[in-house]
């Protein structure tokens, strides 16, 4: 992140795309450390990307940690099972006071095989190099000699308007410029806050979350998952992507039907106030992003605010 130069990504498969957004992302989450005074200002560095001066964590466990968990994102983006990826910066009281929302439910859907696979940017469908064989043409052939079969067609995926040759970093720069100036305009924090990135699975059949060994990702609290569509899984659904205790609350609350357990869940999604970010959209790289904050942020201003007015 510390180069002063940038290739501009040629968006021509998945993998680019979601290597791109993997590149942003560990960008932004350096941004909203040091712009939300998580760590002190003094342990970030002066870098440049995407032809602008961004903030770098300089503590070597911080930085091996977004890392690790910048590529356990990248994995499951290449599932494409993911719809949002947030930030969260939570309270050391552990309640969730500030999310940040990059929203791919846009990103292409394809198979494991696709990855690696150019997308169809042309304006015209193309012409298959190998026409199926004509049975006519091919009784008058001579059957001494038969001919070796074609190969099979290469994979035609869907076709994205290719972008100008500086569209994307033009974008990324404007959105972390814009990530750099919400200091301005959200509330401050209290001391003492944590982080923490999840990742909001698609409400899909045959979305299932990761689980295995060893597990990067654990549930989310109940607040913090989404209500599954009907005849979807439950298990594990949410922003933390994983089995066990997750799944097992969610059958609790399904149980008791509008009971305790039910009213936490999905609590502290969209938050009470939202301010929207940018928009990006650059052939198959298309995003959203935005900030939510929480009713613990809102809640604590407004206690604050009474003990002013008595004092």
């Amino acid at each position: 992140m510390t180069n002063s130069s940038y290739e501009t990504p040629i968006l021509d498969t998945y993998h680019a795309v979601v290597l791109a957004f993997s590149d942003f992302l560990t960008v932004a989450i350096h941004t909203i450390l040091y712009e939300r005074d998580i760590y002190p200002r003094t342990s970030f560095l002066s870098a440049r990307k995407y032809n602008y001066p961004v903030k770098q964590s300089r503590h070597p466990k911080v930085c091996k940690w977004i890392q690790d968990a910048v590529a356990a994102v990248q994995t499951e983006m290449l599932k494409c099972t993911i719809a949002n990826t947030s930030l969260i910066i939570h309270s050391p009281q552990s309640l969730p006071l500030e999310r940040y929302v990059f929203s791919t439910t846009s990103f292409p859907r394809l198979l494991p095989s696709e990855h690696l696979t150019p997308f169809d940017l042309s304006s015209n469908p193309p012409i298959s190099p190998n026409p199926p064989p004509d049975p006519q043409a091919a009784s008058t052939n001579n059957t001494t000699h038969p001919q070796p079969p074609n190969p099979p067609p290469r994979t035609l995926l869907k076709r994205f308007n290719p972008p100008p040759s500086s569209d994307l970093p033009e974008q990324l720069r404007a959105t972390i410029a814009r990530l750099s100036t919400l200091s301005g305009i959200l509330a401050p924090l209290p001391a003492d806050c944590g982080f923490t990135l999840a990742i909001e699975l698609r409400d899909e059949l045959g979305v299932d979350p990761p689980i295995g060994h060893p597990q990067p990702w654990i549930a989310a609290e109940p607040g913090l998952q989404k209500e599954r569509g009907a005849g979807k899984t439950d298990d594990g659904s949410g922003d933390v992507a994983s089995g066990g205790k997750g799944g097992n609350e969610i059958g609790e609350g399904e149980q008791k039907g509008e009971g305790e357990a039910r009213s936490k869940k999905g609590r502290d999604l969209g938050g009470v106030k939202t301010t929207p970010v940018r928009s990006l959209e650059a052939g198959a790289f298309v995003m959203e992003v935005w900030v939510e904050e929480g009713t613990g942020k809102i809640s604590g201003q407004m206690g604050e605010k009474e003990v002013d007015g008595q004092a």
